[in-house]
């Protein structure tokens, strides 16, 4: 990829398309672990706000912004695995 592109080309979002979907079902699976504290009306209110995010995300063409949304996609991943709600979710 070059650098110095402020915009997203369909070269980087068919680079990125994989990771998204890999975290976006990760983030889904989390949710359902039995570490959270969570009953079955809130775990689908949390889902659905998920997919709103990522909804949302998806028209996003900057380059920064789109890293930055892929590691706090990875941070709150990280969070949900030790069994805590990440706080943008909450």
């Amino acid at each position: 990829m070059a650098r110095g592109l402020l915009w997203a080309t369909a070269e980087h979002i068919a680079f990125n398309r994989g990771k998204v979907v890999s975290i976006y079902r990760q983030l889904l699976r989390s949710l359902n672990s039995p570490d959270l504290p969570l009953t079955l009306a809130a775990r689908l209110a949390k889902k659905a706000e998920v997919r709103a995010i990522f909804l949302l995300a998806a028209e996003e063409r900057a380059l920064h912004n789109i890293h930055d949304l892929l590691d706090i996609a990875d941070y709150s991943l990280s969070l949900l695995r030790r069994g805590e709600i990440p706080k943008y979710i909450q």
